[in-house]
């Protein structure tokens, strides 16, 4: 049985806002795995950075 995890940005595991440690929580997978994801995406075209941005101010913040 697994359970579901909010979308939120988490104290713990980040390294800029929380937005991929918040993803990986959600998702079940490991921070560095949705780091280098975005990272590698980021090489090909698109609006990646700006949905970055865009999740930082709409994911709200954990608090713990």
């Amino acid at each position: 049985m697994t359970t579901t995890v909010a979308l939120s940005r988490p104290r713990t595991n980040r390294m800029i806002a929380g937005v991929c440690a918040g993803l990986a929580q959600r998702w079940g997978w490991k921070p560095g795995t949705v780091r280098l994801l975005f990272l590698l995406s980021c090489l090909l075209p698109g609006p990646q950075f700006v949905i970055y941005l865009i999740l930082w101010v709409m994911m709200p913040d954990r608090g713990y």
